[in-house]
C-alpha cells in the first residue's frame, strides 16, 4: 500500500511555477481575491492562497467586503475586477453569506478570469474538452495526484462518490475525456443509489466526495484499489487541542490496507487545490498574453 503524498506533489508543481513565473518579463501574473466577511476557515483559506501566490511571484490583490455587502454591490466589485486589464483571474471564497446567491456570483465572474473553474462556461468547456477553459481546482488536483503517481485511468472503472458542481461532476467528466491519463469508464454514485457498495466493489479507482465521514468501509472496496478520498470533517475529538481531529470521507484504518495506492486527510487532495488555482492564474495569464 502506497499513500499517495499531496503535500510533496504540490510543492513540484508549485516549485515549477515559481520558476516559469520568474521568467516572465514585465507585469507578473495576478490574481484577485474576495472573501466576504470573516469566516475563520475562508480568513485561513484565503491566507494560504495569498502565501503561495507570493512564494511563485504571482501578485494577489485581497478584497474584502464586509458581510452586510448586498449580492449587486458585490457585482460590482466583480464587474470592475472584470474589466480590470491587470488582473487575471479571479476567486470568490466560498461559502459567501446566505443572503447571495452563490452560483450567481461564480458566473458574474468572467470566463477568461475564472481561474476557480466554477463559471457555466469553464464547466462546458470541460464537458466539450476544450483546452482553453479552467478547471475547478479540487478536480484538477485529482488528475494531477494520480497522474504523478504513476495512475493511469486508460480503461479503468472510476467511481465517484458524490455529485457536487465543485467536485463529483467534474471528476466524472475529466476521467471520462479522450486523452493521456483518462479514457476511464465513469460510474457516479449519490444518495439515491440503491445497492451502493455492490457498485464501490468494482471500482479501480475510488473518489470519495460525499461529505460524510469515515463513509468508506473495507466492505466498499476491493483489493488493489486506488482511493482519493477527498473529503475534509471535523469529528469531535476531546483528545485533541482544537476539541476535533480531521477526518476524510474514508475510514482510513479499515481501507488503506486494502488498497494499493490511497491519499490521506490531512496532506492528500488539500495541498493540490491551492496549486492547481496558481497554475490557473498563470494560464489566464498567458491566454490573455497569446496573440
Amino acid at each position: 500500500m502506497e499513500i499517495i503524498d499531496g503535500n510533496q506533489i504540490a510543492a513540484t508543481i508549485i516549485a515549477e511555477l515559481k520558476a516559469e513565473v520568474s521568467m516572465i518579463a514585465g507585469r507578473k501574473p495576478c490574481i484577485a481575491l474576495v472573501r466576504v466577511g470573516e469566516d475563520p476557515a475562508s480568513v485561513s483559506y484565503v491566507r494560504k492562497k495569498e502565501k503561495t501566490a507570493e512564494e511563485i511571484g504571482v501578485t494577489s490583490r485581497i478584497i474584502l467586503p464586509p458581510i452586510t455587502i448586498s449580492q449587486a454591490e458585490l457585482f460590482t466589485i466583480l464587474d470592475d475586477l472584470n474589466r480590470d486589464p491587470t488582473v487575471d483571474g479571479i476567486l470568490v471564497q466560498s461559502p459567501l453569506p446566505k443572503h447571495i446567491d452563490e452560483v450567481a456570483v461564480f458566473r458574474r465572474v468572467a470566463p477568461e478570469k475564472d481561474v476557480d473553474g466554477f463559471n457555466t462556461i469553464s464547466l462546458g468547456k470541460v464537458a466539450q474538452e476544450d483546452p482553453s477553459g479552467f478547471v475547478a481546482c479540487t478536480p484538477a488536483g485529482i488528475m494531477e495526484l494520480l497522474a504523478r503517481s504513476g495512475v493511469d485511468l486508460k480503461g479503468k472503472h472510476v467511481v465517484v462518490l458524490g455529485r457536487s458542481l465543485i467536485v463529483g461532476k467534474p471528476i466524472a467528466l475529466l476521467a471520462l475525456q479522450k486523452k493521456a491519463g483518462a479514457n476511464a469508464t465513469v460510474t457516479v454514485c449519490h444518495s439515491a443509489t440503491t445497492n451502493l457498495s455492490a457498485i464501490t466493489r468494482q471500482a479501480d479507482v475510488l473518489v470519495a466526495a460525499i461529505g460524510r465521514a469515515e463513509f468508506v468501509t473495507a466492505d466498499m472496496v476491493k483489493p488493489g484499489v486506488v482511493v482519493v478520498d477527498v473529503g475534509i470533517n471535523r469529528v469531535p475529538d476531546a483528545s485533541k487541542k482544537a476539541g476535533y481531529r480531521l477526518t476524510g470521507d474514508v475510514n482510513f484504518s479499515q481501507v488503506a490496507p486494502l488498497c494499493a495506492k490511497i491519499t490521506p486527510v490531512p496532506g492528500g487532495v488539500g495541498p493540490m487545490t491551492v496549486a492547481m488555482l496558481m497554475q490557473n492564474t498563470v494560464k489566464a495569464f498567458r491566454q490573455k498574453a497569446a496573440p
